[in-house]
């Protein structure tokens, strides 16, 4: 048997019905923030040492430095013969806890590997971006650092990722959401062990 518990019914007094309190406490906590990163300004300008004010970074024009430990969108690894790196093992199809990764392999023509990835699809609606199929890989044939972090789209296809798209690298992308964006991307990181030190 399920104990439900009764919720008990708060009535509102008439000055708390007009929700004028929880207004003049949000403008309060708003004008702290803003009186207290202005003088922090005020303070860095006349050359007082001051906290560090916080500064509204103008996306996206300017990007904020990435992790090295972030996970954005997924690419394929190429051998510098440019073949691809995937020898079509599974691993990271049978790791993915969402299902989202689809491999269909076949028998490479190269006497070096036993299989290839005839196709190599990503539904991006599915994926969590856990990093599991890139933790999974034996060959280090899939990543996720591509720094590429504007993930938004029209229809459904857009987030359907195959295996030329993930294995484009300086080439013009011809898919529907990202043309030409990814081109000669270079992602800046950030030492972070090194930036904790300063502090």
């Amino acid at each position: 048997m399920i104990d439900v518990k009764p919720v008990r019914n708060v009535e509102l007094s008439l000055w708390q019905k007009t929700y004028y309190p929880e207004l003049l406490k949000g403008l309060w906590v708003t004008s702290q923030h803003f009186f207290r990163n202005l003088g922090r300004h005020v303070g860095r300008a006349l050359g007082m040492k001051t906290e560090p004010p916080m500064v509204t970074i103008l996306y996206p024009e300017v990007r904020r430095p990435i992790s090295p430990r972030w996970r954005g969108l997924h690419r394929l690894m190429r051998r510098p013969d440019g073949a691809p790196r995937c020898v079509a093992c599974m691993m990271c199809e049978t790791a993915c806890p969402d299902k989202c990764i689809y491999i269909t392999a076949g028998e490479s023509p190269d006497g070096r590997v036993e299989k290839f990835p005839l196709a190599f699809e990503i539904d991006l609606l599915r994926c969590c971006f856990c990093g599991l199929c890139v933790e999974a890989c034996p060959e280090d044939a899939i990543r996720m650092d591509t720094g590429y972090l504007e993930l938004a789209g029209y229809s459904r296809e857009e987030f359907y990722l195959d295996r030329e798209f993930l294995l484009r690298r300086g080439e013009p992308t011809t898919h529907p959401q990202y043309p030409g964006e990814l081109d000669g991307a270079t992602v800046h990181r950030v030492d972070l062990v090194k930036l904790a030190k300063g502090h």
